[in-house]
């Protein structure tokens, strides 16, 4: 192995660990506890080390909604693949994007809630994101009725799961009721 591979292999590890150690303190503390400082001092490397990888905690929250978004088409597609049907797999759909948000909560707030400069719906989407959507629209494209875009209808479904695991977790939703709410939402959106 050359100097240069040594070194591009342990930026890289670099990098993963400054990622995993937010993403940590993160889903323990919330993202406001998340400084250069305290990441600094976690990984016990100097801030400058930091900000040679990511100009500051906006990107550092977007590495971390991609590698979530990674995740979470990898817990979607599972979850439909072992479904037998389309009103299986998509509500298996819904249950699996519920659970990862639930289990997830920082990541899930990288994702859809904090800015960490990340485009949605054109052009520059990195693809992590749009694999996610991918892995959505996978399920919910056969269910979209006559005339109806997949896609179209893919934003729509994905808008109700969202609203439900956000007021789930803000606790305006009784979280017994998940399971109710997921037939419901099954039933009246998807044409099966």
């Amino acid at each position: 192995m050359s100097v240069q591979e040594r070194k591009q292999r342990e930026r890289a590890d670099r990098e993963r660990l400054i990622v995993a150690t937010a993403r940590e303190i993160a889903e323990r503390q919330g993202w406001d506890a998340v400084t250069t400082r305290k990441l600094a001092e976690r990984i016990e490397y100097s801030q400058p080390v930091l900000y040679s990888h990511f100009r500051g905690k906006r990107e550092i929250i977007g590495a971390v909604a991609l590698e979530g978004a990674t995740e979470m088409a990898v817990a979607l597609r599972a979850a439909t693949a072992a479904a037998d049907g389309p009103r299986a797999r998509v509500t298996a759909l819904a249950r699996a994007y519920l659970d990862f948000a639930a289990r997830n909560p920082a990541v899930y707030d990288a994702l859809f809630r904090l800015d960490g400069g990340l485009a949605f719906a054109d052009e520059e989407t990195p693809r992590p994101l749009r694999d996610a959507f991918a892995a959505l629209l996978e399920s919910l494209g056969e269910v979209a009725g006559d005339g109806v875009h997949p896609e179209l209808f893919t934003e729509v479904f994905w808008a109700a799961l969202h609203g439900l695991a956000t007021l789930t977790r803000a606790r305006r939703l009784p979280p017994e009721d998940t399971e109710r709410r997921v037939e419901l939402l099954v039933a009246r959106l998807a044409i099966l």
